[in-house]
C-alpha cells in the first residue's frame, strides 16, 4: 500500500490571480479566492491551514496539480463541474456537508437560489441556514457556492475575496443562463 501524500498547501496563478490550495491525504481540504495579492492569498490560506507548509505546486501531489489544473480551466471558462475532485469537509455540520453536496451538483452555467437549494434539501425554511454555509464553504470554485443566489433576482452575499464583484466574474466567466436576469451586466 502507498504511503499517502504528505499534507501541504500551494499558490498557483488563476484568470482572476493567486489562489490557494491546501490538501491532506488524498483529498483538498481548503481552497482560497484570490486576495489583493499573492502574499495576501497566502496569508489567508496560512490562517485555513496552519499546520502544513507551502510548497511549490509543482510540488504537490499529482492529485493537486491536476485539480489546480482544472480549477484554471474553469476559471477561463472552461466546462467542468469538478465534482470528482476529492474534498474532505472535516469540521463542518452534517446540515452545511448537504448544503455543498447539493451546490457541487449544480452545473456550471446554472445557478439556483437559496431557496431551491433549501427545497433540495427537504425544507424552504433552511434558506438562510444555506446561506451560512455558503458563507462559511472551504473549498469555493470546486464547491460552487457562487451558482447560488438570491430570489429576489440580485446576487446574493458572497463571503470570498471581492464580495459580490468575485461573484458576478465567476458567474461571467460560465455564461451562467441566469446572468441577464441576475443584473450581472450592468444595472
Amino acid at each position: 500500500m502507498a504511503d499517502a501524500p504528505p499534507d501541504g498547501r500551494a499558490l498557483f496563478d488563476t484568470a482572476l490571480g493567486p489562489m490557494g490550495i491546501a490538501w491532506s491525504g488524498d483529498a483538498i481540504v481548503a481552497a482560497m479566492l484570490p486576495e489583493l495579492d499573492a502574499t495576501s492569498t497566502e496569508r489567508r490560506l496560512a490562517r485555513r491551514a496552519p499546520t502544513v507548509v507551502t510548497v511549490p505546486i509543482v510540488d504537490a501531489p499529482e492529485f493537486v496539480q491536476r485539480a489546480v489544473a482544472r480549477v484554471q480551466g474553469v476559471l477561463r471558462g472552461e466546462r467542468d463541474d469538478l465534482r470528482d475532485i476529492p474534498v474532505r469537509l472535516s469540521g463542518v455540520s452534517a446540515l452545511h456537508a448537504r448544503v455543498y453536496e447539493v451546490a457541487r451538483r449544480i452545473r456550471p452555467g446554472e445557478t439556483l437560489t437559496y431557496g431551491e437549494v433549501a427545497e433540495r434539501l427537504g425544507d424552504r425554511s433552511l434558506a438562510r441556514a444555506v446561506g451560512e454555509a455558503l458563507g462559511r464553504n472551504p473549498v469555493p470554485v470546486i464547491v460552487p457556492c457562487h451558482r447560488v443566489v438570491a430570489a429576489s433576482g440580485t446576487l446574493g452575499g458572497f463571503s470570498a475575496p471581492g464580495g459580490a464583484e468575485t461573484k458576478r466574474k465567476l458567474l461571467q466567466i460560465e455564461g451562467a443562463a441566469a446572468a441577464s436576469q441576475l443584473g450581472l451586466f450592468g444595472g
